[in-house]
């Protein structure tokens, strides 16, 4: 180590006790929490409806520069409103950090879990195939109607409506547009009796004969 470096975490000057590098680390900290605050929503701890926007951009200028597609799956919980109303607003917010729950077991340590607002969430998987993201959001889909909310010595189930949206090679989306036809097909969903996977015809995004048998399997079944 040279004259002019010192390791981090010491004191410039060799004290034992340095009360400027307590404070810068202290300042380092509370930042840290700030930029936390800013990207997290506070009730689930997914990331938040802001920190969605930047990542998505991200994302797919990945996918315009890679050609690697960017999945988006919209998430509605059915009927969220008889929950406050019958439980109140606590076995509520208990029902929203539940799903948070399962949507971290579901996914893969690569996407991204983001609350959108109230009990609408956003699920971005980068370089991500649509039959695999419907995939993806079946099995949410099915894990969220499995496992019964349990609050305060009552238990009560949810379901959950859900649009996948690819953006592919030569797609030139930007992040609202990703989000506005997931939204669409999310509220095709709703349209079509709830606690269902919406999506686009794979067939529409590959050209004849790329499309396996497991692949339309997948789609058919959800």
């Amino acid at each position: 180590m040279g004259t002019g470096e010192r390791k981090r975490g010491e004191c410039p000057v060799g004290e034992a006790e340095c009360p400027r590098l307590d404070e810068l680390e202290r300042a380092q900290e509370q930042i840290a929490t700030l930029s936390r605050q800013v990207h997290v929503d506070s009730l689930t701890g997914l990331f938040n409806y802001r920190h969605l926007l930047v990542v998505a951009e991200q994302e797919l200028e990945r996918t315009r520069r890679t050609g690697r597609p960017t999945a988006l799956i919209m998430v509605d919980l059915d009927h969220f409103k008889r929950v406050n109303d019958e439980w109140g607003h606590e076995a509520g917010n208990e029902a929203l950090k539940h799903c948070a729950v399962l949507m971290r077991q579901v996914l893969r340590k690569v996407d991204i879990p983001c609350r959108y607002g109230g009990e609408e969430f956003a699920l971005l998987l980068p370089a991500t195939e649509l039959p695999h993201a419907v995939a993806v959001a079946d099995r949410l889909r099915r894990a969220i109607e499995g496992a019964p909310v349990e609050y305060a010595g009552i238990s009560f189930q949810l379901t959950a409506s859900m649009g996948v949206e690819v953006c592919g090679k030569g797609d030139e989306l930007t992040s609202g547009q990703l989000l506005e036809r997931a939204d669409e097909l999310l509220y095709q969903a709703k349209l079509g009796g709830r606690n269902r996977v919406c999506h686009r015809e794979y067939e529409l995004l590959k050209p004849r004969g790329q499309v396996s048998r497991d692949e339309k399997d997948e789609l058919m079944q959800s």
